[in-house]
């Protein structure tokens, strides 16, 4: 599985020009889950999601977790992070799960981060055309896959 993590200041996902789902400040967390993934996968993502240290201290230092910042997640199932460039230069998704498991494994990560945070994890809707909006803090974006573990 891959994530991409963004601190944000807000973060919104529309469907159809309806607001499904926001949050006013915290993660907005893009989900990829590709063949081969596992509920191991989901459960340290989730984790690293959670005890991940960049919101800034009383020293302006980024050394605080979700939890220490008060702040939310708002996490989106994203297939194209499994996108393979290899050749040509139309992506390949080859690589991404099907529906049969990345389902299972988006809402096993969401359901761990709000277990480990005691706060409900937003949800955008898997599969649905949406549109993503947010205003990054920082900017700060950080990748994670749980195959490199790195």
């Amino acid at each position: 599985m891959r994530i991409v993590i963004q601190r944000v200041l807000e973060a919104k996902v529309a469907i159809g020009g309806q607001v499904h789902s926001a949050i006013s400040g915290g993660y907005m967390v893009l989900v990829g889950v590709r063949e081969g993934d596992t509920e191991d996968d989901a459960k340290w993502l989730a984790m690293k999601t959670v005890n991940l240290r960049v919101f800034d201290d009383e020293n302006g230092v980024m050394n605080r977790n979700i939890l220490d910042s008060g702040g939310e997640v708002l996490a989106v199932s994203q297939f194209t992070l499994n996108a393979s460039t290899k050749k040509g230069n139309r992506p390949s998704y080859i690589h991404a799960a099907g529906h049969d498991l990345a389902v299972p494994l988006y809402e096993l990560y969401c359901k761990e981060v709000e277990q480990l945070m005691n706060k409900e994890v937003k949800r955008g809707v898997f599969g649905a055309d949406m549109q993503v909006s947010l205003i990054n803090d920082g900017p700060v974006t950080i990748i994670i896959d749980s195959k490199l573990r790195e």
